[in-house]
């Protein structure tokens, strides 16, 4: 996998694992690579996928069922989808308005 330097490594995962779910790779239900099967996979400390697996955990994406490992939540295309639309209209739709408005353009090119 190869990482970009402007954003944390462990957030980057995270990206990775929230686009497998969106694109269908992963469902609900889906168990995912144990922390250190993940990391080998990729070249990665277990320490920084364990980070990435505590924050899905956290936004309640995946769930660790405790000696048997990591699974997809149920609904976690839904939290995917309703957060990852938020951020896209918090951050990313302004910044887009704002460089349309310095380049002259408005909506209608999108017609």
């Amino acid at each position: 996998m190869n990482f970009n330097t402007e954003k944390p490594i462990y957030l980057q995962i995270v990206d990775v694992i929230a686009d497998r779910i969106l694109s269908g790779d992963l469902k609900g239900g889906d168990r995912i690579p144990s922390v250190r099967e993940y990391g080998a996979d990729i070249g990665v400390n277990p320490n920084t996928m364990m980070r990435s697996y505590e924050k899905l955990t956290a936004d309640g994406i995946i769930y660790n069922k405790r000696g048997i490992g990591y699974f997809v939540a149920d609904d976690a295309r839904d939290t995917v989808l309703a957060s990852q639309r938020t951020d896209f209209i918090e951050k990313e739709v302004p910044a887009i308005k704002q460089r349309m408005q310095l380049l002259g353009l408005d909506s209608s090119i999108f017609n």
